[in-house]
């Protein structure tokens, strides 16, 4: 039997994990970097979450990427599409109003 708290935690994590990977790559990144500015951030994300997630926006068309090379090494860098900065800008507004709506829920209830 699932714990239902950590099938919970999992869900919420899961949506604020795209926005804030959209967030991160306002400026171009690759994966590593990008791991590591959101784990320095208290948001920790492993491999096999994060690569998955970031070919998918790419897929629908949130994300660019290109291949170069750097210390002599190819890295995949990944960025904001057109679409991307848009969608962004919109998620940000739902998060904004999200939050403000259950702030005041959860004040409510613990005024009780």
């Amino acid at each position: 039997m699932s714990d239902p708290f950590e099938t919970l935690r999992l869900e919420l994590r899961r949506g604020s994990l795209v926005l804030a990977v959209l967030a991160a790559l306002r400026s171009e990144q690759y994966g590593y970097t990008l791991r590591k500015a959101l784990e320095e951030q208290g948001l920790d994300v492993d491999e096999g979450t994060l690569y998955p997630l970031l070919r998918r926006l790419e897929s629908q068309g949130l994300l660019q990427s290109e291949w170069r090379e750097e210390e002599k090494r190819n890295k995949r860098f990944y960025k904001l599409s057109t679409d991307g900065r848009r969608v962004f800008k919109d998620l940000l507004g739902e998060w904004e109003g999200l939050a403000t709506s259950l702030e005041g829920i959860l004040k409510e209830g613990s005024a009780r």
